[in-house]
């Protein structure tokens, strides 16, 4: 059996700013209320979640600007592309974000957008704190510097 944090994950779709723009603190695996039509979609790998954020309404947890395509062949029984989807986590888990985003001002972001080994679409989320522009080039330099540092090191 597969094993580790990304091994048997069919990736659809990830959010790269996320790490860019977010000291992440805490991470989540949720699954998705989706439609026939938005499975299929999905499974095409053409959506995009970079705009997208997660919010909370009526004590729930939502996924609101991420773009999943219209299938193809969907006919009229298709989909709203932006359309709110709602998040499928445990009630403590909720509760965990909704404190932290009422609380303490932070935001809940998707890093990415997966199908399990089981085929059921699931989205990884995180409890993010937003970085400033000094943080930014601080990570730039680290990252530059550990690229640098790996290159000498493989010299000798």
């Amino acid at each position: 059996m597969a094993k580790g944090p990304d091994l048997g994950r069919n990736v659809v779709a990830q959010n790269r700013k996320a790490r860019h723009n977010y000291f992440i603190d805490e991470t989540f695996e949720a699954g998705l209320a989706l439609t026939g039509t938005e499975v299929k979609s999905l499974r095409g790998g053409r959506s995009t979640i970079a705009e997208s954020y997660i919010t909370e309404q009526g004590g729930e947890a939502w996924l609101v600007n991420a773009h999943i395509p219209e299938y193809a062949a969907g006919n009229r029984f298709n989909h709203e592309p932006r359309r709110p989807r709602k998040l499928l986590l445990h009630r403590q888990q909720i509760n965990k974000l909704i404190g932290a985003i009422q609380r303490e001002g932070r935001t809940v972001v998707p890093l990415q957008v997966y199908f399990n080994p089981r085929g059921r679409a699931k989205i990884e989320i995180a409890l993010v704190t937003g970085k400033q522009a000094h943080d930014k080039r601080q990570a730039i330099k680290d990252r530059d510097w550990q690229r640098q540092r790996a290159r000498l090191l493989s010299r000798r």
